[in-house]
């Protein structure tokens, strides 16, 4: 019987493998990833499973391991490179693949690396990731002689994101793009050799010490070369990825950050003239003008829990053409397969502006203004922060508020509302605040501050 394996606690979360290299993450741990997932694959009656790996300097060893413990078992490990991780969602969808495991550390720091999978075409995730450790856990592996298949999907990836651009109109675009050293740098250079108009590229080469600066969107500090390059060059809009090209970040034609619950307004004015009715997704943290702007398009808004896994989920159990959250994960199931996928995104984007007679900066300056905070994250401990909302949620169900339980605790407010949950992926909790000006921020601040005093813990000040 096939040795067992032990995983470091603290790897297996809520939507995916990860850990830091040499520390909690090994190419022991991958070849076991390998062997139990392709084990898990089998038993649902699949046999081929797509790997691909992000740029990383651990990413290459980490695939090998893995595409071992994948062919030990008897399965057949499809190779389709070095790439995003959509790119790999894309292998699945397309190579008649029974699963896929992409290798990457998405937008974590240099040293950490992981594992995100599909079973099928589905999401693999919480409870799966759990049984995937106990397996493991157990050497209770399939044994075989498996094989492995190389694919060079690049063109073809690439062809698919472009028709995002099928709708396009006259006005040709300057756009700055910025891969930030991520995998999405070869597919970006691509996209925009193909693209009409002027572009600027950024970081494009693909290099695992990110030595620019982090490939993060969603932290505003690391769009400020791209927001330069906007203003220097007079570009229309600006565009980042991140670590593993699965989310967008956006800048409009001033510098100015379009946020993603901004980005999913016009995302679903979009979608919404040519399916009416339709339900579009958005998680807790987005902001309440997304929602109201939804509805007055003939949408139907629904708030959903945060994480990719979780939306994809949602999406296809409501056939929702389009989903996004507030880490710039957008998915669009219409024209596209549903997935995640920031260079998709990004494409969408452009061929909607194409269209429009006015800058990007004109519309944002039109959208109803609320004031609000960005996600702001703060320690705390795996074994509390659960427990740590439960407590506040009971507290605030008390309180004359509306309470929305859906993810951690929303409180409602006429003023505005707080958010409160607990992070999936990091010792942390993640809270964000909004109200109709920054007096009603700050006071609710002070509300959620009370209730986070008796656990010692406290909102950062920046």
């Amino acid at each position: 019987m096939p040795a067992p394996h032990q995983f470091n606690r603290t790897i297996l979360r809520e939507y995916d493998i990860r850990g830091v290299i040499g520390e909690t993450l090994s190419a022991d741990d991958a070849y076991a990833i390998g062997r139990g997932f392709a084990t898990i694959v089998q038993q649902h009656g699949g046999k081929r499973i797509c790997v691909g790996y992000d740029g990383r300097l651990s990413s290459p060893e980490l695939a090998d391991s893995l595409i071992k413990g994948i062919k030990d078992t008897g399965a057949i490990a499809v190779l389709v490179g070095c790439g995003p991780t959509p790119m790999l969602y894309y292998a699945v969808h397309t190579l008649e693949a029974h699963g896929g495991v992409m290798v990457s550390g998405s937008h974590n720091p240099p040293n950490h690396n992981g594992f995100k999978f599909m079973l099928g075409q589905k999401s693999f995730f919480g409870e799966d990731i759990q049984a995937l450790g106990r397996l493991a856990a157990d050497g209770a592996y399939s044994i075989g002689e498996g094989s492995e298949e190389i694919f060079d999907l690049g063109a073809s990836y690439v062809d698919a994101v472009f028709t995002g651009f099928d709708q396009a109109g006259d006005r040709e675009l300057k756009v700055a793009w910025d891969a930030g050293n991520g995998a999405a740098g070869e597919v970006m250079v691509s996209l925009a050799s193909q693209m009409p108009g002027e572009h600027h590229l950024l970081f494009e080469e693909i290099d695992g010490n990110f030595p620019n600066h982090h490939p993060d969107p969603a932290v505003l500090a690391n769009l400020a070369d791209l927001q330069k390059t906007v203003k220097a060059k007079g570009c229309d809009v600006g565009l980042a990825f991140d670590g593993d090209g699965d989310r967008v970040g956006v800048v409009d034609d001033l510098g100015e950050v379009i946020w993603p619950d901004q980005l999913m307004i016009l995302y679903s004015q979009a979608v919404l003239k040519n399916m009416p009715g339709a339900t579009v997704i958005s998680d807790v943290k987005a902001s309440q003008i997304l929602f109201d702007e939804i509805a007055k398009a003939g949408g139907e808004p629904l708030m959903w829990k945060t994480g990719h896994s979780l939306v994809k989920t949602k999406m296809a159990e409501t056939k929702a053409p389009l989903a996004g959250e507030m880490s710039g994960h957008i998915f669009f199931g219409d024209r596209f397969f549903g997935f995640d996928d920031g260079l998709y995104a990004a494409i969408r984007l452009l061929e909607l502006m194409t269209q429009l007679d006015e800058p990007l900066s004109e519309i944002r300056k039109a959208w109803p203004k609320l004031f609000n905070t960005p996600e702001i994250r703060f320690q705390c401990d795996d074994d509390k922060k659960f427990d740590v909302v439960d407590a506040v949620k009971s507290v605030a169900e008390k309180e004359d508020c509306e309470v929305i339980a859906i993810d951690g605790v929303r409180a409602v407010y006429p003023e505005g509302w707080w958010l409160l949950r607990a992070s999936n992926t990091q010792d942390s909790l993640v809270a964000r605040i909004e109200g109709q000006d920054e007096a009603a921020v700050e006071a609710l601040k002070l509300k959620l501050n009370g209730l986070l005093k008796p656990h010692n813990l406290v909102l950062p000040k920046d």
